[in-house]
Formats: C-alpha cells, structure tokens, sequence
C-alpha cells in the first residue's frame, strides 16, 4: 500500500486536473510519486529538486519500470503535470517549479535515450526467452506456422503459469553457465591436435584397417584385433593396481566409426570420410574432425562389455572431471577428482560388493586420467591437474553443444561498459583482470571513463563498485570527464576517490557521510551476487586497518541509501564480534523505522 502522501498527493493532483480539463494519467502519476518516496527517500513532492527530479528519470525509473521508447512521452507529460500542479498550488515557489520544468527539458534527450536502449535489450532479452522455451518444447523456430501456434498456446495460459514457465527456464540458463576461459590461438591448437597420441592411434589404425571384411557385429575379427593391436602396440593391456583394461583398442575402433575415421557398414570397413580431415593441413577441418574423435570417447556410445564394469562406468562418468577441471581456475589434485566422482558414483548407481567395485573404480579412474594425459586433454601441473590449451578447446566445444554458455575472456573488448560490467559480474578475479585489460586496449582513456561513470549514474551498487573498480584502472588522462561527474550524487564519492588517488588537484577526502555512503553501497553490491554472510566477510576484509565497526555501525542507519536496512541486518547476523553485530540489529531497527516514516507503513 502506498504511503498517505502519495495517495493524497494523486487524489489532489486529480482533482487539480479536472478543473483545469486535462486528463491525467493517475497510475502513471502513482508510479513516479511512490518511486520519489520508497526508493529515494521523499517525504512528500515538495522535496524534489533538479537533482532529485534527474536521479528519478536516469536512474530510479529504469531500474524499477518496464517501459518501452513508446512510454516516454507519457512519462514527460505526467512528470510535467506534476511540477505545474507543485508550482501553482504553491507546494513549491514559481522559481523552483521553473527550475524542475528545464531540468525536465534538459534530462528528456537522455531520458528518451537511455529508456531506448533498455527497451531494445529488455526486447533482446524477452526474444532470446521466448526463443529459448520454444526450443525447449521441440518448436523449430523456422516453422513459422508452428511459432505462431505455441505463442497463441503461451499467451493463452494464466499469468502465473507463464511466469513459473519463465523463471524456470532462466534458473535453468543460469546453471548452465560456466567461467570464462581463455582460448589458445588456432594454430597451437591445431599442432596439439596433430601431435595428440589420439589422433596418431586412429588414423594408424584406419590405416592398417583399409578395406577388410568384419565380423556380423562389424568389428575386426579376433586375428584381425590381435594383428591391429600389435600394429598399434597395444597388445600389453594398461594396468593400474587390481585393474587390467584390454579393451583399448575396442574404445579405438568404435570411436573411429563413430567419428567417420572408420566406416564399417554390412561387414565391410573402409576409410571414412573424416580420415582425410583427421590428415588436414588446414586447421579449422582438422580440428573440427578431432572434435568429432574427442566427443565419441569422453561420451561413449557404445557398450563395451555386457553389464557394467569399472572402467565402462569410469569412461561414462569421466566428462563430469572435465567439466570440474574446466571449471577450475587452479589445478586440482587427483584424490580430490577421483573423490568427488566416486561420490557421485555412490549416489547415482546401486552396485553390489560395494566396497571391491569401488576399488576396481578407483583404478579405472587412474587408467583413464592416465589416457586422457596421454591423448593431451590434461596435464599435470606440480601436484594437480589440469585441462591443457586443447582440452580446455574441447571441452567448451562440447559444452554449447550442450546448450551452455561458456564466455572466452576477450569476447567482450569491442563491447559498451554496460555489457563489461554485467559480463563481470561472474567472473573470477584473475579472468576479470585480463579481461578489463583487453577491454580497456580497445577504448580510448577518456570515453571508457565517460561510459563507466554512465553506469555508475544508471545501474545498482553491484554495477557502481565495479564500474567504479574498472575506472581506476583508468590513468590521469580521464581527469577531465571525471570531474565533471562530480556532481550526481551516485558518482560524487567514487569520482572523489578516483581523483584523490590519481593525484588531481580537485581530489579531495570523502566527509564521513559519503564513506559511509559507499560502505553501504559496495556491501549491498557484494550482496546482489554473495549471500549476506560472504558478502560480510568480505567488507570486513576490506575495512580499514583499526576501523571502530561498532561505533560505524550505529551510525550507519542515517545513511541516504536505499540499500542501508538489508546492509545492517546482514551485519547483525553476520558480523564476529558479539557488541557490532547488536549494534548493527538496533541501527536495521532504526533503518527500518526511518523508511517507514510517520505513517508507520512501507
């Protein structure tokens, strides 16, 4: 419910425009008094200034309104009605009813903009969605006729339907979304591929294969499979520990067919069309035939014995080590890998003499580390594993063949600070350092500055600190563009810090409002994509040397920052020490009460 002053002010507002024969949008007009007073504090519309009345168009609308470039004009009409009903009633003086109507006509071209461009990626976004669910329902996006038909399908459900259907698909995009890597160039690819003992093995044995005549299952015949062994040198199988695995060259040969190395169709084998690509000078079809080899192993399509056995089970289960390794920014060690598989082996399968097939596991999973080494997917790294550059290719292949997204760093140097700063969001420090460094190569100092400090203008605090961790990358040479920020209250203090740092002479130390101002900023930042308890830990990290947290926190609560209640309350339950941690309850409380107002309701 809104606050009395807003519901008044509207039914006052309709009135005024009835005697003066203009319609009024009254839940546009509700809309732009309740986000003046819930998000920016107001007491009632006497309190809105030019300043005020430009955070509410270029910052508060946006973040909390769906509005498309078509609303605009409404929304400048509704916000004019309002100034010229401040200004004749005398809620405000002529002068200042003068100065919101220009800062109205000065802010519109920006407004206009910016409503433009979050309206085309809010488009881009709903498609992309929309899209997203056909495809999830077998809708080729294609078959027009068959789109129109699930859209009238879509829109005919009830709207809590449709959203659970949504948020159920975005929570799934989410879980399919994994670190970015960094790619090695093509070329280096390439010759890893070519000098892969993989590649080496099946292209040996198309060849010692040629054109022969199978057995009815189409596999060599046994002295066939003992001559191709010998040729190939397997004829000693791999052992580790109880494990004995003869069926290597098995694994080969159905790999081989599968990736049309081979072909074995009707009894006969021949060389398949993938040989000659497998042989390829050129890059690209090398690499695409070595991919089609690499997914037929590590995804096994084949039963390579009857029932399941250890190294079958290894062998099925060996993308999940992978996809941890390719997820990993360190090397991991080989007991962590081989523990967090066998639990998974645990929880997934019902195997009987538990205790003796887990130990045969055990040595399936060191045979198969030891191939993948061996293949030149993975390598060892002191103590640890890790995926080398042509594992970390492939396994990102497969990975959006799968459906995720899987982010290179420096995919994002060509692109506007907005989508860095929300591309960041995700990313590791290492991966985000590299990264920012490409991004700011491609940017001239003063306009990657510009663009960062718009961010800062328009986004939320998990946006701010890092935009605002970004520009300090930034040299001197932005000076100019960032001291003429300095006066939107969102940027003053993170502009103040960078001009302090940087050595400006118009730099200047935060008041103790502002440092408390950008504390609860950048908790609040941390707490859009950490739980309250991480986010904490890691303010607290980055507090000053001897900071008084306790006296800190009592006043904290006066802060003018939207964000300030939750930043208490999660200080109170989070927070080591047992006397700031009752402090910052007390201060929430307050906090609270303050957001509430006189009224008593939020």
């Amino acid at each position: 419910m809104a606050d009395n002053w807003v519901e008044t002010t509207v039914g006052d507002l309709r009135r005024w425009s009835d005697e003066h024969g203009k319609a009024l949008d009254e839940p546009g007009a509700r809309i732009l008094l309740d986000l003046a007073h819930k998000e920016m504090g107001l007491g009632g519309p006497e309190e809105l200034t030019p300043e005020r009345l430009r955070e509410l168009l270029l910052k508060v609308f946006p973040e909390s309104v769906v509005a498309g470039r078509e609303d605009v004009p409404t929304v400048l009409e509704v916000l004019r009605r309002i100034v010229a009903y401040l200004g004749e009633t005398g809620a405000v003086t002529a002068d200042a009813a003068a100065g919101l109507e220009a800062e109205i006509d000065r802010t519109a071209p920006e407004f206009e903009a910016l409503v433009a461009s979050v309206d085309s990626e809010e488009r881009q976004a709903a498609a992309e969605v929309i899209g997203g669910l056909m495809q999830a329902d077998g809708v080729s996006l294609d078959d027009q006729e068959a789109v129109e038909a699930w859209i009238s399908e879509f829109e005919a459900l009830p709207e809590d339907e449709r959203y659970a259907r949504t948020e159920g698909y975005l929570r799934q995009m989410e879980e399919l979304v994994v670190p970015p890597v960094q790619l090695a160039p093509e070329p280096e690819l390439a010759e890893a591929a070519r000098r892969s003992s993989l590649t080496q093995a099946v292209v040996a044995l198309a060849e010692w294969t040629g054109e022969r005549d199978l057995t009815e299952h189409d596999t060599l015949t046994e002295g066939d499979a003992e001559a191709a062994s010998a040729a190939l040198g397997l004829e000693s199988p791999r052992r580790h520990g109880q494990m004995e695995d003869s069926g290597e060259l098995e694994r080969l040969w159905w790999a081989a067919v599968e990736a049309e190395v081979i072909t074995a169709e009707e009894g006969k084998a021949g060389p398949g069309p993938a040989l000659e690509r497998l042989r390829s000078d050129d890059d690209a079809t090398l690499l695409g035939a070595w991919l089609s080899l690499f997914d037929a192993l590590v995804v096994p399509g084949h039963d390579y014995a009857d029932g399941l056995d250890a190294v079958e089970l290894v062998q099925n289960e060996m993308t999940g080590v992978l996809i941890h390794l390719y997820e990993q920014s360190e090397p991991t060690e080989p007991e962590a890998l081989l523990g967090a598989l066998l639990e998974h082996v645990e929880e997934s399968y019902d195997l009987s003499d538990a205790d003796g097939m887990l130990s045969l596991v055990s040595d399936a999973f060191h045979l198969e580390l030891s191939a993948l080494e061996n293949w030149g997917i993975i390598q060892k790294v002191g103590e640890g594993r890790a995926l080398t550059p042509l594992g970390v290719w492939s396994v990102r292949e497969l990975l959006m063949a799968d459906g995720f997204t899987a982010p290179v760093i420096g995919e994002l140097a060509g692109a506007r600070a907005s989508e860095l700063i929300a591309g960041l969001t995700w990313y590791g420090p290492e991966a985000a350092d590299l990264e920012i460094e490409g991004w700011l190569a491609a940017h001239d100092p003063k306009d990657a500055a510009a663009d960062l400090l718009d961010v800062m203008r328009t986004g939320g605090p998990g946006a701010r600190n890092l935009a605002a961790a970004v520009l300090h990358r930034i040299g001197p040479e932005a000076a100019g563009v960032v001291r003429a920020a300095q006066e939107h209250p969102l940027v003053s203090p993170y502009a103040a810090l960078w001009l302090n740092a940087t050595g400006d002479p118009s730099g200047r130390e935060l008041a103790r409002e502002e440092y408390l101002w950008v504390f609860v900023d950048t908790v609040a930042g941390m707490m859009e994509t950490a739980d309250p308890e991480e986010a904490v830990q890691a303010a607290l990290l980055d507090a000053p040397q001897g900071a008084d947290m306790e006296k800190m926190v009592e006043e904290l609560w006066r802060t003018e920052h939207p964000g300030v209640a939750d930043v208490l309350e999660a200080l109170g339950a989070h927070h080591p020490d047992k006397a700031t941690a009752k402090a910052a309850r007390t201060a929430a409380y307050k906090a609270r009460s303050a957001q509430r107002g006189p009224g008593g309701m939020v």
